[in-house]
């Protein structure tokens, strides 16, 4: 039975990927092609093209592609570079489904292989090409390969899709021993025509795929890949991303602390958690996080349980949980009793559960004990398991605990894994044993913990509404200027922020009189154009109570700027907090949120937010701060007015927003938060904006 997607928007995409029909072009490669689909069982037809040879690995050879006796759905084309372009201009010629370039020395090698690889766009046409520089697909689903190398993988009738830039990379994963079940790995090569946001997005029409994997060097498309979040999360077909490196168009800007805080791969992490797409940082946990996606999705909470039979075990898995946005939830009165009547009455009912071995090998008695934890209404469950070495131990009472699990877990409904604290511990067959039985098997306490919390952060972010997309426009042409702090400030003040009061002064004099007309203490700044980072330059008095210390740092610090800013003495602050924009080449405009101050590079408590973000964003991306407990009342003091932080975030956003052609950068630092009612002052700002006409 053809179970392709039937879906006909991406008629070329899914003929590359489910081929009824290969074209294979070149010599060794192509050859290879044809061994990998053979011992994947491939039922569909195979077509060598060679001027020279009358047959390729036994299969009748054609001269060239107007020979073959039907256009075929994906051709895989190894040839030199230069007659790639020629081979591919003649497939789409012939309404080929798509292609895969394997040749290199296109654009990774600059110069003429920049021009080499646009030329091979525009004689692509309309059909898809992947590469070059590319090894290709495999599709373990049907047993299609278009795929030059051995591989590690084996049929399947449902798994994850992987999608990689790097070939070698690709048969790494393929190799894994860990039971995961892969259903498509794609190697991406260059990306030239078809980036990876695209070829995910394909992969979503097939139903057998249960989640996708996407290792990513670099996000280039950030349109593509909101589309394909968005796709992803209506289809319910999770997405985790190895994200290496940092971006390509890294922004250079560093004059502000919002630039110094907010690195591009930190601004890369906030656009995927805004998208849902889960990110890990090593591949053990890639393979593992996409285990736990595909046997049932995202988790819907933090809520975890362990259970072993071992204190050590347990004490090893509380300790790892700390500092992870997880938790083991303690039991309640009525839940403990439960388990505990399962138990000898020497154990003692936590969670993490140690139930010693007193019911080790009773099926039942296990059975009964896994059941009264697994029904507490935990998101996941682990048990610790690491199965002894089948070559030289016995393990018939593994068997039995498993058997207990499988019968604990269909007995409550409670979703559960298996743990093995060294992976080595956990073989493949097991793995796979595992999985079949609707369970989770992992390899490793720490991989398994972070498939918890990346699957609940990609629930977390499925629940949430999120904000409306808002068209951004290009940042203008021309020369970059930074403002002076009064200037910036009469801005902010005119989009809603609220400021101390003050006043500029070109003298002591004037510095004086303002000063008085405020009241004392009194805060000093030099002020002029470009001048940042005063508290460092030296170029800030603060706490001045009289007007001969106004008149004496004057006359320090006219000679830093053009002129002196006087305002008043915010003495009642609770907390300090920066607020910050800026705009990522990629991705675009973000807003920073931090713990505020002189000391806030030294501090580097900060989240990002793509804007536009939400009231709700705003809020659980100030409770993620250090600064948050300050906000909350801290050693008696009263709380902050956090209601009225928040306002000024929002207003600093519009500002943005309404800016965007025109900002580079924004700081505002430090908001002031005083106590709850009193609201938040802006005492410092910088601002860089283009002075210039519109782009185009």
């Amino acid at each position: 039975m053809d179970e392709r997607p039937a879906d006909t928007k991406l008629s070329g995409f899914q003929r590359l990927l489910h081929p009824r029909s290969i074209a294979v072009i070149g010599g060794r490669e192509a050859a290879e092609v044809i061994r990998q689909c053979r011992r994947m069982g491939y039922s569909g037809l195979i077509y060598p093209v060679h001027p020279r040879h009358e047959k390729v690995e036994g299969v009748p050879c054609f001269r060239t592609l107007a020979d073959l006796p039907e256009v075929p759905d994906a051709a895989f084309v190894a040839v030199r570079r230069e007659l790639s372009i020629d081979v591919v201009r003649e497939l789409a010629a012939m309404g080929a489904g798509g292609a895969i370039c394997y040749a290199s020395g296109f654009r990774e090698t600059g110069g003429a292989g920049e021009d080499l690889q646009a030329a091979l766009v525009e004689a692509s046409g309309d059909m898809p090409i992947l590469g070059p520089n590319c090894y290709g697909l495999i599709n373990y689903l049907e047993g299609a390969l278009l795929w030059p190398d051995q591989h590690g993988g084996q049929r399947r009738e449902r798994g994850v899709a992987i999608l990689t830039q790097s070939g070698n990379m690709a048969i790494n994963l393929t190799m894994n021993q860990r039971g995961l079940p892969i259903a498509f790995l794609v190697a991406m090569g260059n990306q030239a025509k078809v980036g990876l946001a695209a070829m995910a997005d394909a992969l979503l029409e097939d139903p057998r795929v249960s989640a996708i994997g996407l290792h990513i060097e670099g996000l280039g498309d950030a349109a593509a890949f909101v589309t394909l979040a968005a796709k992803a999360r209506a289809r319910g077909v999770p997405l985790v991303a190895l994200k290496v490196g940092r971006s390509e168009a890294a922004a250079a800007l560093t004059f502000s602390h919002t630039a110094s805080l907010a690195g591009a791969d930190a601004v890369a992490d906030a656009f995927l958690r805004r998208l849902g797409i889960g990110r890990v940082h090593n591949v053990p946990a890639f393979l593992e996080t996409l285990k736990l996606l595909h046997q049932g999705g995202p988790l819907t909470g933090r809520d975890l349980a362990s259970m072993s039979c071992s204190g050590g075990e347990a004490s090893l898995i509380a300790d790892a949980i700390d500092s992870r946005k997880l938790r083991f939830r303690s039991l309640d009165l009525a839940q403990r009793q439960r388990v505990k009547d399962t138990l000898s009455d020497l154990v003692h009912v936590s969670n993490p559960l140690d139930y010693h071995t007193f019911i080790w090998a009773d099926e039942t008695r296990m059975t009964e004990t896994f059941a009264a934890m697994l029904g507490c209404g935990f998101d996941l469950s682990f048990l610790i398991l690491d199965f002894p070495r089948a070559d030289r131990c016995e393990t018939h009472d593994w068997d039995i605990t498993l058997r207990a699990l499988e019968a604990a877990s269909r007995r409550t409904g409670g979703r559960c894994a298996v743990v093995a604290s060294l992976p080595e511990n956990l073989p493949e067959a097991r793995a796979e044993d595992i999985l079949a039985r609707g369970m989770i098997p992992f390899g490793g306490i720490e991989e398994a913990l972070t498939a918890a919390e990346v699957a609940a952060a990609i629930g977390d972010a499925w629940r949430r509404d999120w904000p409306e997309p808002v068209t951004i426009p290009p940042l203008m042409k021309g020369e970059a200027v930074s403002m002076s702090e009064w200037a910036a400030k009469q801005r902010l003040r005119a989009a809603g922020l609220t400021l101390p009061r003050g006043g500029l002064a070109a003298n002591a004099a004037e510095a004086m009189v303002i000063a008085e007309s405020l009241g004392f203490p009194v805060v000093l700044k030099a002020v002029g154009e470009g001048l940042a980072h005063k508290s460092e330059l030296g170029a800030v008095r603060l706490g001045l109570a009289d007007a001969d210390s106004v008149a004496h740092a004057a006359e320090e610090l006219l000679p830093m700027g053009s002129g002196l800013l006087v305002e008043e003495m915010i003495g009642d602050g609770l907390a300090e907090v920066i607020v910050g924009c800026q705009r990522d080449p990629v991705i675009g405009p973000y807003l920073l949120l931090g713990s505020g101050g002189v000391l806030v590079e030294l501090i580097a408590d900060s989240v990002l937010l793509p804007l536009p973000a939400s009231r709700a964003e705003i809020e659980e991306g100030l409770s993620r701060l250090k600064v948050a407990q300050l906000l909350a009342g801290y050693r008696g003091k009263p709380p902050g007015d956090r209601a009225a932080l928040i306002a000024a975030v929002e207003a600093i956003q519009r500002f943005a927003l309404s800016e965007a052609g025109r900002l580079i950068e924004l700081d505002v630092n430090p908001v002031i938060v005083r106590p709850q009612g009193k609201g938040v002052v802006a005492v410092d700002a910088f601002m860089r904006i283009v002075k210039g006409e519109k782009n185009g």
